[in-house]
């Protein structure tokens, strides 16, 4: 998910307070405020996600069944990616991998999680609507109303059980990434009016390069 969400009726505030990331600062706002060699790196770590129009992002990711150091050096790769991206959460279907595999970290000195073979199991009757942007979407934001509270089963990278009771920016990532994992974007989560507008942001971002 990139690293952009805004709360829909206040001004910008910080990534955790507010919820206010989730996938992809503005490009330019983003490349002003960073050094040359990070430049570089999301320029290239970008160039690395499947974008709109990829099939994969289309094709619901299959459970992991094998917990080994492959699978750790897919979630080692992904984290690295997702950094270099200024991104707060990735699914494996936005590099090309049909696995049912995320990672996200919403407070930026905290440590990076995966979660495997992820399941929403419960989700609160509270519902908020922030403004949400997507790696795969360059160009994308869109207003996308989602609980506020959830529950997750899932394992980690090791096979070991966990569960997570999610609030605010970390429910958001969450959710944001298991859809990508069902093959869902944000597209379908919004208006029909909202969506042409979307896609109108889409091509001009594609044609801006």
């Amino acid at each position: 998910m990139a690293d952009h969400a805004t709360q829909h009726a206040d001004p910008r505030d910080t990534e955790v307070e507010s919820a206010t990331e989730l996938e992809e600062h503005d490009a330019e706002t983003e490349d002003e405020e960073l050094d040359p060699e990070a430049v570089a790196r999301r320029a290239a770590a970008l160039s690395r996600i499947r974008k709109f129009g990829d099939p994969v992002l289309r094709t619901r990711a299959r459970p992991v069944d094998r917990f080994d150091r492959t699978l750790l050096d897919e979630v080692s790769r992904m984290g690295v990616l997702m950094n270099d991206a200024i991104g707060v959460g990735l699914a494996a279907t936005q590099v090309g991998v049909l696995h049912r595999l995320l990672v996200y970290r919403v407070h930026p000195q905290g440590a990076v999680v995966a979660l495997v073979n992820p399941e929403i199991e419960w989700a609160g009757k509270e519902q908020e609507t922030l403004e949400e942007g997507c790696l795969s979407l360059p160009g994308v934001h869109v207003d996308v109303e989602r609980p506020v509270h959830v529950r997750v089963r899932a394992l980690t990278e090791t096979g070991a059980p966990t569960m997570i009771e999610a609030s605010g920016l970390e429910a958001r990532v969450i959710q944001h990434e298991v859809d990508h994992l069902d093959g869902i974007l944000v597209l379908d989560r919004i208006s029909r009016g909202q969506r042409k507008e979307a896609m109108k942001a889409l091509r001009e971002a594609q044609q801006s390069g």
